[in-house]
């Protein structure tokens, strides 16, 4: 089938089967219990399914449009078996992200004509946020980049000293001042930095304190404002990162981040140690935000660019 033909190299694609091992085997375990003692896809089986689908953290409103999906090609071939759901359920899938125009890129590339081009990257404590923005800091700078980061989570001295090691491992600079000083503050330096450098890239670290929306809004808006009067139009990305162990409790997160702020692009971390891959599904379809990048492992190259055909591709293998 041409929608599945290779796109990343041997060894990407290598990764990003591991990574999903335990996503794939647990659905697929369900799957077979599902459909088990049926020769064909009918009223039962897709109920069943459809409790399989939202146990493995697809999310109810993306497990809806799936059956709908299955029930118009039970309709129109009058008789599936389910030895084909599989590929049945792999070609939806594929089909229902294939409507949103996400999840194309292959490459870790940033827009022409933005330089710098500024990513404030947003996120609760605990979720890989700044394991996320030292492996994006990686990829770009092996991509010729010229990468500065922002220490802007001034509210815990962890925060700067985890972006600092990542600074050092990765060899970029990095822009920090004391726990406590004021994020803005640190966000106006970083960007006069990067722009004095020639800097490609500036990533700037933020507080996710969720459990005061307000004053995570007011912080954000704040930062956003100081930077826009250094680049008139930053950040040009706004990254909220969410760990894909924690199932729905990501698109709680989703949710709560997007009434904080604008946010543009998604990162979801931790898929190599989580039967809950199924939540990428789920977010890529219903949050309006494209999913851009996905963690797969712990190596600095296990954060890959996510692209939907070969993401189903892998789940469905």
């Amino acid at each position: 089938m041409s929608l599945f033909k290779r796109i990343f190299s041997k060894e990407k694609k290598e990764t990003l089967d591991k990574g999903l091992e335990k996503s794939k085997t647990t659905f697929f375990s369900k799957l077979s219990k599902a459909v088990a003692g049926k020769a064909k896809v009918d009223d039962d089986v897709l109920d069943n399914l459809e409790e399989v689908l939202v146990s493995s953290d697809v999310g109810v409103e993306t497990t809806l449009k799936v059956i709908d999906r299955i029930e118009a090609r039970v309709a129109k071939d009058k008789y599936l078996g389910t030895t084909e759901l599989n590929a049945i359920l792999r070609e939806e899938i594929a089909g229902l992200l294939a409507e949103t125009n996400v999840g194309n890129e292959t490459d870790f590339t940033i827009p022409e004509g933005k330089k710098p081009y500024v990513i404030m990257v947003v996120g609760v404590n605990g979720v890989g946020k700044t394991t996320t923005i030292g492996k994006l800091a990686s990829q770009f700078k092996k991509a010729g980049k010229k990468v500065v980061l922002g220490a802007a989570d001034t509210f815990r001295a962890a925060a700067i000293d985890q972006l600092q090691v990542w600074a050092d491992r990765v060899d970029v600079p990095i822009v920090r001042q004391d726990m406590g000083s004021d994020p803005a503050s640190v966000a106006f330096d970083t960007l006069t930095s990067a722009v004095s450098q020639n800097a490609d890239v500036v990533i700037i670290d933020t507080a996710g304190r969720l459990h005061n929306k307000v004053n995570l809004m007011n912080e954000l808006t704040k930062i956003k404002r100081v930077m826009q009067k250094v680049v008139a139009d930053a950040p040009h990305e706004v990254l909220l990162v969410l760990d894909g162990s924690t199932g729905q409790n990501a698109f709680e997160q989703a949710k709560q981040f997007t009434l904080a702020t604008e946010v543009t692009s998604l990162a979801v971390t931790k898929l190599d140690g989580t039967a809950k891959g199924g939540v990428v599904i789920g977010i890529s379809d219903q949050f309006q935000i494209p999913v851009k990048y996905i963690g797969v492992g712990e190596g600095i190259e296990d954060l890959q660019v996510f692209n939907k055909i070969e993401f189903v591709d892998s789940f469905f293998k």
